[in-house]
């Protein structure tokens, strides 16, 4: 069980939201659905959960905590990494809360975080091949975002940064025949040069990006040799059409104005709540229902298991555990 001094805030900065934006943009070479309504929140929680990935490996640093960075098991993403403690692999989910209301609750009272539900989707569970000696870190990243034209607008006012995207459809980022895609060719129908980044694959598979600079009504040709293209990226919101031209493909790509969308995470800060094993959470856990009001969300989009963050155990306990799992791998080797 855990009390509100057991819970660790940590400090946020824009080189976490950096860090999740370069890995959200190469999973979009993956198959998942494309729906405009659905992309760009999903890209907002892989931002969201590297970030605190990212903060949490910082903070075991800070803390003298042996850990080791491994590769991602097959079932998930190929170019994620996992903290492994000890030898156990340690799974973080994150929660994003975005919306002022609760992130102004939780400074008032940190102990609403207590009742609080701790979340994971069942099919995540099924599908992540756990061996039963994982552990579960539940975090929340408390941090604004900025998608509206109202806030776009006051963003770009304010000076602050914004990561405009826009995902390549199914046949673009993930070709039925992989073959050369250009020379891929672009033009700006703005009145102002505007700068992209486009990003994908080569032909052999290798992530490539380059930035290109499109003077108003003129083509510009990429340089490398795509073999696939997962998005592109816009500095500022254009204000008219840029399209892409694919030669072999002899297919037209125009992205329109409204087609773009900000992904960056104005993370505030993080808390991490607790752990708990993944037997004894699977042993305790309740069923909250596709469609459940929780606190972090208006409405749940998958059937969760849940228990509540206050059954976790404080998180210094698995700093301490960390120590011994160490010393007995020492004595086996």
């Amino acid at each position: 069980m855990i009390t509100i001094d057991d819970i660790t805030r940590l400090r946020y900065s824009p080189d976490l939201t950096e860090g999740g934006i370069a890995l959200a943009v190469r999973s979009l070479n993956q198959n998942f659905d494309r729906s405009s309504s659905s992309i760009f929140a999903r890209l907002r929680r892989i931002v969201s959960s590297v970030a605190v990935e990212l903060a949490f490996r910082r903070y075991l640093s800070e803390k003298a905590t042996p850990f080791e960075v491994k590769s991602a098991l097959p079932f998930s993403d190929p170019d994620r990494y996992e903290v492994s403690l000890g030898g156990h692999r340690c799974q973080i989910n994150t929660d994003l809360i975005s919306r002022r209301s609760l992130i102004g609750a939780m400074r008032r009272d940190p102990g609403t975080l207590l009742q609080t539900p701790a979340l994971i989707p069942e099919e995540q569970l099924s599908a992540a091949n756990l061996t039963g000696k994982e552990v579960l870190v539940f975090a929340f990243l408390l941090g604004l975002t900025a998608t509206s034209p109202d806030e776009l607008g006051k963003v770009m006012a304010a000076g602050q940064p914004m990561y405009l995207v826009h995902p390549l459809r199914e046949d673009w980022a993930n070709p039925s025949i992989w073959a050369p895609l250009g020379p891929l060719a672009l033009k700006n129908e703005c009145a102002e040069p505007i700068n992209i980044e486009i990003g994908g694959q080569d032909a052999e598979r290798n992530f490539i990006t380059e930035t290109l600079t499109l003077a108003p009504q003129k083509r510009c040709v990429a340089l490398s040799s795509y073999y696939s293209l997962a998005y592109v990226h816009s500095q500022a919101l254009p204000g008219a059409r840029v399209g892409l031209h694919s030669p072999a493909r002899k297919d037209v790509y125009i992205i329109q104005p409204h087609e773009w969308d900000n992904i960056w995470i104005y993370g505030l800060e993080i808390w991490l709540a607790g752990y708990i094993s993944e037997q004894d959470f699977r042993r305790k856990a309740a069923t909250t229902f596709a469609g459940s009001r929780v606190f972090q969300y208006s409405q749940t989009r998958t059937k969760n298991l849940s228990i509540p963050v206050s059954d976790l155990h404080p998180l210094g306990d698995l700093l301490e555990r960390v120590k011994s799992w160490e010393t007995r791998k020492k004595s086996w080797r």
